[in-house]
């Protein structure tokens, strides 16, 4: 057993740990620099930025140590976004939300917004005027946002839990560990598409399905795709993520020729011989692909998108398959989002025709971090990955997966459809 590496602090690290620099950031250092030393890592680095996923209302702790931060002053030392919230500010009360939990809730967001973070309140940081550019060290809490900075964009961030990543951002230091070193973002092993058309792979449905597979195989190693035809847009990019990390502990994945750390196999290998290969056949994609529906009829209370944040580009993808058509009166229509992406939706006229579609829009929150469902909700449908892996467990709901289409059709029949064309 190799000797533990002592950390080596910087000058301004020694004189936050002693309280030169206040109370908050002392409490804050004290607690990179144990992650640090549990780590093994030689020394911090500096970050330019963090995504701060410790704002969702989950219980008393995590209020007490976001007031006790911002009681002592505390102040972010670098741009600090924010995920989502446990509530819709403005029309938590058109739901279930019980009033003493929106209370609890609403002061956890006051906390983390008097300590300077930004309120973007998304779990697509991604989607703001603070996205990370290329090589940028950053400290990102959120699961799809982690996969997505390192994957598509080629920033560097590790999986920062909640509470850790504020005391990052108030002190801008992190342990040099991890995913912020090159030497620890090379792919651990291959998965190789054979036989899975075209037209299939430009389908909205099957970016979630290979990401639950891809995550299910990694746990928290690195895969690399070969074997893409299409190059996949954004939206696409983040669907695949956001399930690789929620069916495994994914936070980098390349594909080859698309991400930007794998021009080619040998840069995503950094050289090395992968560790081992997997075929992946359209048979075994569509084998998950059932395994993201646990409903065991067609009978359907709600269609729910955004999972992650609904984009703008989604909602101007959703606005033509709703034109002309209304909700089934028994099925609602729910698709999450930001503050910042609904009025843009709004300004672009893509809102327009959900709301004569009978649909409505949640910002800031989550279906998943917010008790907003009534009790009569008890099936879902949805096009996320996400949500079909969480929903069962969290909500206590049946699951069915379809594409974008597909949730359309069903909510407007008021029962659940699905095309299988492309899947056969």
């Amino acid at each position: 057993m190799r000797p533990r590496t002592s950390l080596t602090l910087s000058n301004t690290d020694r004189a936050m740990l002693t309280g030169d620099h206040g109370p908050a950031a002392r409490l804050a250092m004290s607690i990179v620099t144990r992650m640090a030393t549990v780590l093994d890592a030689p020394t911090l680095m500096d970050i330019s930025a963090a995504h701060i996923d410790s704002t969702i209302y989950v219980g008393e702790a995590g209020l007490e140590f976001a007031e006790r931060l911002a009681g002592m002053g505390a102040r972010v030392a670098v741009p600090a976004t924010l995920n989502v919230s446990g509530l819709d500010e403005h029309h938590w009360q058109e739901w279930a939300v019980p009033a003493e939990w929106a209370g609890l809730a609403h002061r956890q967001m006051v906390a983390y917004r008097a300590m300077g973070c930004e309120p973007t309140w998304t779990c697509a940081p991604y989607q703001t005027e603070w996205r990370p550019t290329f090589g940028q060290q950053v400290a990102w809490g959120e699961s799809n946002a982690i996969a997505f900075a390192n994957s598509v964009l080629g920033a560097r961030t590790e999986r920062y839990p909640d509470l850790l990543d504020i005391c990052c951002a108030i002190t801008g230091r992190v342990p040099a560990h991890g995913l912020h070193l090159t030497e620890c973002r090379a792919g651990d092993f291959l998965v190789r598409l054979t036989g899975v058309p075209s037209g299939l792979q430009r389908d909205d449905s099957f970016f979630p399905v290979l990401g639950h597979l891809l995550g299910e195989l990694a746990r928290d190693r690195i895969p690399v795709v070969e074997g893409l035809t299409v190059s996949p847009s954004e939206d696409q990019l983040k669907a695949l993520c956001a399930a690789a990390a929620t069916s495994g502990a994914v936070a980098l994945i390349h594909l080859v020729g698309i991400t930007p750390e794998a021009h080619t196999m040998e840069e995503a290998f950094q050289g090395h011989a992968p560790g081992e290969t997997h075929e992946i056949s359209l048979e075994r994609l569509r084998r998950v692909r059932r395994l993201l529906t646990t409903a065991d009829s067609t009978d359907l209370d709600m269609v729910v998108l955004g999972s992650p944040h609904f984009s703008l580009a989604e909602f101007r993808q959703l606005a033509p398959l709703l034109e002309g058509r209304a909700k089934h009166p028994d099925v609602r229509f729910l698709v999450t989002t930001s503050r910042l992406m609904a009025e843009m939706a709004r300004a672009s006229g893509a809102l327009d025709a959900l709301e004569r579609f009978g649909g409505t829009v949640t910002v800031d929150t989550c279906i998943l971090a917010s008790p907003m469902l009534p009790p009569d909700v008890r099936l879902l449908m949805t096009n996320s990955a996400k949500y079909a892996y969480y929903a069962p467990g969290l909500l206590g709901t049946s699951v069915t997966f379809g594409s974008l289409a597909d949730c359309v059709q069903s909510a407007v029949r008021g029962r659940v459809e699905r095309d299988e064309t492309l899947w056969r």
